[in-house]
């Protein structure tokens, strides 16, 4: 290129003489772990590489000691585990380093090849990962904080450790997969003295809602299942156990007026013809994919797909403002699969930027069979609204205290859809143990103790044989009876201090209970 000449024209090519190479510093790995990922939105861009990776079981574990060997209780610790194809030593490499993967297969869930350190860094000081494939032996990599601040090394574990703890999961690894590890993480060194459960409560309730609404197509089909289990990290005994169901944000029966759900065909400038599926939710709907996600404000509108993983729960895009007449609206569309300069997606994958084109294309958008306009569904929503607001209130069922640990994650989210939950109360649990009763008590006499002030009723291992026909229990096992005595206790529950009568209530419960055990035990031995 000839040097520069000064000149009055405009200079459409910017000259230059020469160049020279400017490696990132490694303080840039510090703005990497400053992404701003939610808890919830990071383990879930876990989850997205395990399900590129084509896992069919990913299990979420939270580490616990509990303090019995000495020491207090406290979470330890965070690992992501799942059958996938798993990586070689080449391919961990490749995944461990910033922006190292080039390219995504058709249809895989990855994007910016940041996620899965920026992800963990975000809470956790120490990432580990580990893998194994059907033809390489298990190999990892750690990267520290401080460590790749300084100068962007990155550890290899030990060969001996990452078999050990390939095997301790063997449950779910067989031949091949992957096991990501977050040490020092540190949302759980701020947890407070006797918070444990608490803290363990809330976490999952949120982290299962996330993943059961982002991923719920992906957990709707057979052969993908995601659980999330605490851990004790010496015993190895699962103190908690949750199947994560999926929340279909469109999953209503009946709609909320006739003709729809209506498919409406938008012509998106330089993009061509995008169709969008929209629906009016029922009014009043108690189910949790209505009124569990979130204020319902945020989300009515766009919820947006990207290969089936929705990326975006909500929100207008700018086409239009949220407002209550519209809280009945939601669309689903499906992002094309080929690059477009219309949507681009966050680096967080939690929300989609649009282009004024989009809104241009959505003023023509119509169902081509009955020329019916988006215009139209806007107006349908917001009728279907009014005019179930000016009906007659229905009947309202009382609030009660949350269902939590012990219950199974489906019963759960029935009791969810049909009676409102008290926001921030500590939820009602259940444990099977040999009952701590007086001296005078004899406990084969009680089915269930309930301790008040821990909202924990505690059932008589002794009968557990009665409720599991035979079979192993597990943590959410009987379900007909904690059902039963979940409605029935929730009442006490809610009470400031338990009163005779209600005492006396229970003592009846336990009398008539343990008389249809033992009459139920009875009968099978005949």
């Amino acid at each position: 290129m000839p040097p520069y000449q000064p000149s009055s024209d405009w200079q459409f090519d910017v000259p230059t003489s020469g160049s020279k190479r400017l490696p990132p510093a490694a303080r840039s790995f510090e703005s990497l772990a400053h992404q701003g990922y939610g808890f919830e939105a990071a383990i879930a861009d876990l989850i997205d590489n395990s399900i590129d990776a084509g896992a069919g079981n990913v299990v979420v574990s939270f580490l616990r000691d509990t303090g019995e060997r000495g020491g207090r209780d406290r979470l330890v610790g965070l690992l992501v585990i799942d059958d996938g194809h798993g990586m070689d030593e080449a391919g961990l490499d490749t995944a461990m380093t910033v922006g190292g993967r080039e390219e995504y297969a058709v249809g895989a869930l990855g994007h910016f090849g940041a996620g899965l350190k920026a992800a963990s860094l975000s809470h956790a000081d120490a990432l580990t990962v580990i893998s194994r494939t059907r033809r390489s032996p298990s190999t990892g990599r750690r990267w520290l904080t401080a460590r790749a601040q300084a100068d962007f090394t990155c550890d290899i574990v030990d060969a001996a450790y990452c078999q050990d703890l390939v095997d301790r999961y063997d449950g779910i690894i067989g031949w091949h997969g992957t096991i990501v590890r977050w040490d020092q993480v540190r949302a759980f060194e701020t947890i407070t003295a006797g918070q444990t459960d608490r803290y363990l409560n809330d976490a999952i309730e949120r982290l299962e809602t996330h993943l059961g609404l982002y991923l719920h197509r992906f957990l709707a089909r057979d052969g993908f299942h995601v659980d999330i289990v605490v851990e004790d990290v010496h015993t190895r005994e699962e103190l908690d156990h949750r199947g994560v169901e999926p929340i279909d944000p469109f999953g209503y029966r009946v709609p909320g007026r006739p003709g729809y759900p209506r498919t409406y065909t938008a012509p998106v400038e330089g993009l061509g013809d995008v169709p969008l599926t929209a629906h009016i939710w029922p009014p009043k709907s108690p189910l949790v994919a209505y009124r569990g996600i979130g204020p319902l404000a945020e989300r009515q509108g766009f919820y947006l797909y990207r290969n089936d993983r929705l990326v975006q729960a909500g929100g207008w895009n700018d086409t239009r403002s949220p407002e209550g007449h519209l809280a009945l609206a939601r669309i689903a569309l499906d992002l094309p699969s080929e690059p477009n300069d219309v949507f681009s997606l966050t680096v967080k994958k939690d929300g989609v930027q649009v282009t004024p084109a989009f809104a241009r294309g959505l003023e023509k958008a119509t169902d081509a069979a009955t020329g019916h306009t988006f215009a139209d569904y806007v107006r349908d929503a917001e009728t279907a609204y009014r005019e179930a607001a000016k009906r007659r209130t229905e009947v309202r069922r009382a609030a009660v205290i949350p269902p939590g640990k012990g219950i199974d994650p489906k019963l759960k989210r029935t009791l969810r859809d049909e009676l409102p939950q008290l926001e921030g109360d500590d939820p009602i649990a259940f444990v099977w143990a040999r009952l701590d009763v007086p001296a005078d008590t004899d406990s084969a006499d009680l089915l269930f103790t309930i301790d008040h002030k821990e909202r924990l009723v505690t059932l008589n291992k002794d009968y557990r044989h009665a409720f599991n026909g035979g079979r192993r229990g597990g943590s959410n096992d009987a379900p007909v009876l904690k059902s039963l005595l979940y409605l029935m206790l929730n009442e006490i529950f809610q009470k400031e201090r338990v009163w005779a009568n209600q005492t006396d209530k229970v003592t009846l419960w336990n009398s008539v209970l343990v008389a249809a055990v033992r009459a139920e035990l009875t009968r099978g031995e005949d």
